[in-house]
């Protein structure tokens, strides 16, 4: 028989496996949240999304709360979701505003976990589309990258 594994939020033994307790904890994601981060990361993490690589939890740390800084209402939200006690998959949205719009803006992606033995997570890695989830929506930009999609694409049978 196995032993139970501290939940990183709660530090019940019995608590929810691994994935569902990083599931819970980024889609209730808060500022105020973030002081406990050393309950969901390892000291030594790794995070990588489409715009940063760092290793540990200052470096995680200082990601969310710009986030936090720069977005109204950020939230994330899993569709789907599969994995163990050592890796975890999810599908999500995150929805925001930009700070001053109020036009909510969708971006879908899923994230990759592995979860170190004693459940927290040891390396993140988000994978989301920034040309098309975000670059596009900019006036200007967008028209760009719009063209550049179209003219790197594969011509289509009639």
């Amino acid at each position: 028989m196995s032993t139970p594994i501290a939940s990183p939020l709660t530090d019940d033994p019995n608590a929810a496996p691994p994935l569902v307790r990083a599931v819970d904890f980024f889609e209730t994601l808060t500022p105020a949240a973030l002081v406990h981060l050393d309950r969901v990361f390892t000291d030594d993490a790794r995070f990588k999304d489409p715009f940063h690589e760092v290793q540990g939890l200052s470096a995680i740390r200082a990601i969310f709360e710009h986030m936090h800084q720069q977005l109204d209402q950020p939230r994330f939200v899993v569709h789907d979701r599969l994995g163990d006690a050592r890796q975890g998959f999810v599908t999500w949205v995150f929805t925001f505003r930009w700070r001053g719009q109020r036009q909510p803006r969708p971006i879908r992606g899923c994230t990759h976990w592995r979860f170190a033995p004693d459940g927290r997570i040891s390396e993140h890695r988000d994978y989301w589309d920034a040309a098309e989830e975000l670059y596009e929506q900019w006036p200007g930009l967008g028209a760009c990258m719009r063209w550049l999609k179209r003219r790197a694409a594969a011509p289509l049978p009639r």
